[in-house]
């Protein structure tokens, strides 16, 4: 009998494991069959056109006295729509193309329907940190200045004022689950630093207007000022409120000076 009780139990934990065992492997299908749909997607529309054209179409002819802009951009563009984050220009007619995630051949890519076809009178360009990161693959500073100034020269060519914004200063003071959150390894300051110095450079060559986001968020020692970002690369409430102000100027001054 204490055999028999023996047996039973062995069969009993071995089904408990089987049962365990297949319910992780329906799991991880579960994840891989979501990771490639997710993958199937962007393989289908790389640069994301598809995200914003129904908004795209449901945009008015602009008004003859309208100030209206559109801001270009990844994830940091991207965030200051929530609500979360004071939201994004309220009462302007300022218009959020910012996708998560994106390099600057995406939004490259993507200009002419996000950007030209809204007709602004000013587009405000802020990219190149995930470029830096490889989110689309390994590249190079050059690769990232020539979508850049590819981008500025289309605006220009519909008379389009032109803001082009500094790459934001990163940090590693965060830590999530008790581990150190390292942005400069994917992100090196230096190569912040250099990027920025061109961007300066070349809007300063092309008549353009230069928007410092950096200078006014870094901090003595090189990196992201800790209360503008809960996590060391997106700003946070204080963070997108130190920018608000700096883009309508920057604005204001694309408006006088750019013809």
């Amino acid at each position: 009998m204490k055999h028999l009780i023996v047996c039973w139990a062995v069969l009993l934990i071995s089904i408990t494991s089987a049962v365990a065992q297949t319910t992780t492997a329906v799991a991880d299908c579960a994840d891989a069959r979501a990771q490639i749909t997710r993958l199937e997607t962007k393989l289908k529309d790389w640069p994301a056109l598809g995200r914003y054209r129904e908004a795209n179409v449901k945009v008015a002819p602009r008004a003859r006295d309208e100030r209206r802009v559109v801001f270009m951009g990844d994830s940091i563009t991207d965030n200051w729509n929530k609500p979360a984050f004071g939201g994004f220009f309220p009462a302007r007619p300022y218009l959020d193309r910012g996708i998560s995630g994106q390099t600057t051949p995406q939004m490259l890519l993507r200009f002419p329907a996000d950007v030209i076809g809204l007709n602004p009178q000013v587009v405000v360009i802020l990219a190149g940190t995930n470029d830096l990161a490889g989110n689309t693959g390994p590249t190079t500073l050059k690769a990232i200045e020539d979508n850049l100034a590819a981008m500025a020269d289309l605006a220009k060519s519909k008379h389009i004022r032109v803001v082009l914004a500094s790459v934001l200063p990163v940090n590693d003071y965060q830590s999530r689950d008790g581990k150190p959150i390292v942005r400069t390894a994917q992100r090196p300051p230096d190569q912040i630093r250099e990027l920025n110095e061109w961007i300066k450079r070349f809007t300063r060559e092309n008549k353009l207007t230069y928007l410092d986001y950096y200078s006014a968020m870094i901090d003595e020692k090189g990196f992201l000022r800790s209360e503008l970002s809960d996590e060391g690369l997106h700003p946070n409430k204080a963070g997108y409120a130190v920018m608000s102000p700096l883009a309508e100027a920057a604005i204001d001054a694309a408006l006088k000076h750019q013809r």
